[in-house]
């Protein structure tokens, strides 16, 4: 899972320091338990209890416009975070004229109850809308705001049908199950860790080094995946459960919204993601969703924002990501854009001026560095380019004895690599954090793949050309084992040698038909993967720029590792290790390509 996000979900850098204040005997509990807050022009309504179907009662912080008269639209947040972290969100949007109720998820805060990460959110958050709505304060419309956890407690609240639930701004959400794509995240026991127990952990989750320390522990010593929790310190979590279930099946899919709960969804949505935000496959991957079963005309209320920002950016935009700095107008008002949004479907205010249509998309790159918009996401590109892989006498290892990517079909020998699991050289180069956008212009893996991979390279761009889009490649490669997880890289390099990353896509053999249904590679078998889960970006290329295609097997600290036996993975070990010998064909009869969407 990633992202957390896992995929899962990542902290927004809240940390929070404890006082503790000597009780005063003779004060005496104002009514409600209101109080006026310091700040003038909001007031509190402290442990706001919030039952559930089942009896566990949620808490809420309420934050409300001062001496409200008469009754408001509400938004909420659902968090595994604790709430105090929103007090500056939910005093801007009670200064603007709404109720706005930070609620700690079931288990976590001072709610009650067990936390059972994702499992819980639909039926709860289906409960707190109709509970919100039946409050005197409440008008009975009742909005949500969050990003990465917060953003898919919003899809899974939408997907159970609350009819109060007026409007949804998911924002970097995490999609369980589809996010990692069949390999599993070290981070993940990482984020349990974060949200064990009822209180925060942000120091222990923000130190890096004992992070580190850990991942690498378990592999120099190659030890199974499913120890790491053990290594860690940490066994209370569902770590265990999620291990269990490394395909997208029945357990991830109940906690998502079925192609009939789409069809049903009547209600306006603002999606929001990142070029580098690594939750972008699972808003992605709901925003299709929705665009391929939804109704008519709720899709029409379904608007996307693709910004240049990493997966914090996604909610407090900044101008230098990984090592790239954009322009001023990347730096959007991301409190004033959703209250906008909200004055405009609460409270029939008008449209936010900024979306112009219903997709609005950040062009980055030299000369460029503006915001473009289209009315449909598919119809971006005017054409696909088509880069076939080739090289010279089957040799492609390398940077500096790289393949090529031409316009022509190609007619010659395969390339080949070597993937030894028991190899740990490559990680003596693993970075200081999983979040791999906060390395942008780093580019030491393909400088140095230690024989595992294979490296193309296009020919320079004769102009300077917009691509926009998800970048696609088909792959012919036969392998003799039965098993293993490849990586895709997609780089510009620009004329003064820079390299920049655009892209990414990884994929575990077995789930090359499915992430729902694993079946192993036939040893020997010319087999056709099609990496399509590469992030979407929008890059104007330089002229004279190139662009480089990595190809490589996951040989890292931050994932599990595939020892290629094909076992369960997440308990093989070192002694469980097969050397994969790869064979990526690019002949008339299996014509390996990568499609390039192309703006003219």
């Amino acid at each position: 899972m990633k992202n957390c996000c896992y995929t899962i979900c990542a902290v927004a850098g809240w940390f929070v320091v404890a006082q503790q204040f000597a009780p005063d005997s003779s004060a005496q509990p104002l009514p409600e338990a209101q109080v006026q807050l310091s700040s003038p022009g909001i007031d509190l309504i402290w442990g706001f209890k919030i039952p559930m179907r089942d009896g566990i009662r949620l808490n809420g912080t309420v934050i409300k416009p001062s001496g409200q008269k008469g009754s408001l639209p509400v938004i909420f947040t659902l968090t595994p975070y604790i709430s105090d972290g929103y007090q500056d969100r939910a005093s801007y949007f009670a200064r603007h004229g709404y109720v706005f109720v930070a609620v700690d998820v079931r288990g976590r805060g001072n709610s009650e109850g067990v936390f059972e990460p994702f499992e819980q959110e639909p039926r709860d958050g289906h409960d707190i809308v109709e509970f919100l709505a039946r409050q005197p304060w409440c008008n009975g419309k009742v909005a949500m705001w969050g990003g990465s956890y917060a953003g898919f407690d919003q899809w899974a609240t939408l997907k159970e049908l609350p009819p109060h639930l007026a409007t949804v701004v998911p924002v970097a959400a995490a999609h369980p199950g589809a996010d990692s794509r069949g390999i599993q995240e070290s981070y993940n026991i990482q984020w349990l860790t974060l949200t064990s127990g009822r209180t925060p952990n942000d120091s222990l989750f923000g130190e890096n080094a004992f992070w580190t320390q850990k991942f690498r522990q378990m592999y120099l010593a190659q030890r199974p995946f499913n120890t790491l929790d053990q290594i860690v310190g940490n066994t209370t979590t569902v770590f265990q459960k999620w291990l269990s279930h490394p395909a997208y099946d029945g357990y991830w899919q109940a906690v998502s919204p079925t192609s009939e709960q789409y069809k049903e969804m009547n209600v306006p949505v603002l999606s929001i993601t990142g070029a580098y935000d690594v939750g972008q496959t699972g808003a992605m991957f709901y925003y299709r969703e929705h665009m391929k079963y939804g109704d008519p005309d709720t899709k029409a209320k379904h608007y996307l924002i693709i910004g240049p920002w990493d997966h914090a950016g996604t909610r407090t935009p900044k101008k230098e990501v990984g090592g790239l700095t954009f322009s001023d107008p990347s730096l959007l008002d991301m409190n004033d854009l959703h209250r906008r949004w909200y004055d405009w479907t609460l409270k029939n205010g008008a449209k936010p001026e900024f979306l112009k249509k219903r997709v609005a998309y950040y062009v980055m790159g030299p000369g460029a560095e503006h915001w473009k918009y289209a009315d449909d996401l598919d119809a971006i590109a005017t054409e696909h380019l088509k880069l076939y892989l080739t090289s010279q006498s089957g040799e492609a290892n390398d940077v500096f004895n790289s393949g090529q990517m031409l316009e022509q079909p190609p007619s010659d020998a395969p390339d080949k690599f070597v993937y030894d699991p028991t190899d740990l050289r490559p990680g003596e180069l693993q970075k200081e954090s999983w979040d791999y956008s906060k390395y942008l212009t780093d580019e030491r893996y393909a400088l140095n793949l230690f024989g595992n991979g294979v490296v193309y390279h296009s020919a320079p761009f004769k102009e300077a050309t917009e691509i926009s889009g998800n970048v696609k490649l088909t792959a012919w490669m036969a392998m003799d084992v039965p098993d293993t997880d490849f990586v895709v890289t997609l780089y510009e390099i620009l004329p003064d040698g820079t390299s920049v990353q655009l892209s990414k896509d990884s994929r575990r053999a077995r789930y090359r038909e499915s992430l729902s249904v694993a079946r192993l590679v036939t040893p020997g078998q010319i087999t056709r993967y099609s990496f399509d889960g590469f992030t979407w970006f929008s890059r104007r290329v330089s002229k004279g720029s190139r662009l480089r295609l990595v190809l490589s097997c996951i040989n890292s600290i931050y994932y599990e590792k595939n020892y290629n036996s094909g076992g369960i993975v997440e308990r093989e070990s070192g002694r469980d290790a097969r050397v994969a010998h790869v064979i990526v064909y690019h002949d008339a009869g299996h014509p390996s390509a990568l499609a390039i969407p192309v703006v003219k």
